[in-house]
């Protein structure tokens, strides 16, 4: 049989049977979903796709990825997103697809004209499958970059400490990603609170090596390009020792050991009057 006869044979028997195999596909979907899904839900979602799995068995036969599937390919494509989203396994988000295998599974009754064209039918399934999966793949990227993102952000607070001042206190490792989140917040917060001096605090971070004081630099750099200058804090002895041993050399940029050192000599620095707990300036 030509691949237009085999897909025609298939429209006539899956549209005999529609309502019996699309209950059974819901069942079986619904079982493998453990109540984590509304039935109602799932068996619209899963008509859907049957209606669109016929249709394009009629129009394209098994060409998936022409124009005659597109309906099923953005439905397939928006089940994968929801599922990355609401944290379903790729097992249970393939398993939507591949349920419907079982359930359209030919019988020792079934003519042998039939079977082969339930094999044509399985095979059309797994490359939809495979197509369901990658979409899940991408989407969950997208969710962990997304998060990824997220937490830098929230990682690097940029707080007013004076007028005219801004911190960055930095806790755990310092890459050229956060780097870049980094030189970007303390920018824009350099901007926003019309501040001309900023510290960055590296107490929380725990071990300085040339990158990481490489990316200091750059920091620093980009804040006086904006007119700001940059204090920075937290130099602890182990850190101290580690710099030296490396030959690392801040240059003119200051260095203090504490955030309370550097903002007091950020407000010296900016005219303000200091005096210690003793009373001495």
């Amino acid at each position: 049989m030509a691949g237009q006869e085999v897909s025609s044979r298939l429209v006539e028997l899956l549209t005999a049977r529609d309502e019996q195999l699309a209950s059974a596909w819901v069942e079986a979907v619904s079982r493998t979903l453990r109540g984590r899904m509304s039935l109602s839900e799932l068996d619209r979602e899963l008509r859907e796709l049957y209606t669109a799995l016929v249709d394009g068995l009629r129009k394209g036969a098994f060409d998936w990825q022409g124009d005659a599937y597109a309906e099923l390919r953005a439905l397939l494509a928006e089940l994968s997103r929801s599922r990355a989203r609401q944290g379903f396994t790729p097992t249970e988000t393939a398993t939507s697809v591949l349920a419907c295998k079982d359930v359209l599974a030919p019988t020792t009754d079934t003519p042998a004209e039939d079977i082969h064209a339930y094999l044509h039918l399985g095979k059309l399934m797994d490359a939809l499958a495979l197509f369901t999966l990658e979409v899940y793949a991408k989407t969950r990227e997208e969710i962990i970059s997304a998060q990824s993102e997220q937490l830098m952000e929230l990682s690097t607070p940029v707080v007013k400490l004076w007028e005219g001042v801004v911190a960055v206190p930095l806790v755990g490792t310092l890459d050229s990603a956060r780097t870049q989140v980094v030189m970007e917040k303390l920018l824009q917060a350099l901007v926003d609170a019309d501040a001309d001096q900023a510290i960055i605090d590296i107490t929380g971070v725990p071990a300085v090596d040339t990158e990481v004081a490489q990316h200091l630099l750059k920091t620093v750099v980009a804040a006086r390009l904006m007119g700001a200058e940059c204090i920075i804090s937290g130099i602890r002895p182990q850190i101290a020792q580690t710099i030296v041993a490396l030959g690392i050399q801040f240059g003119d940029i200051v260095t203090k050991a504490s955030l309370a050192d550097a903002l007091k000599h950020a407000l010296r620095r900016g005219g303000a009057d200091v005096t210690t707990a003793g009373g001495q300036a």
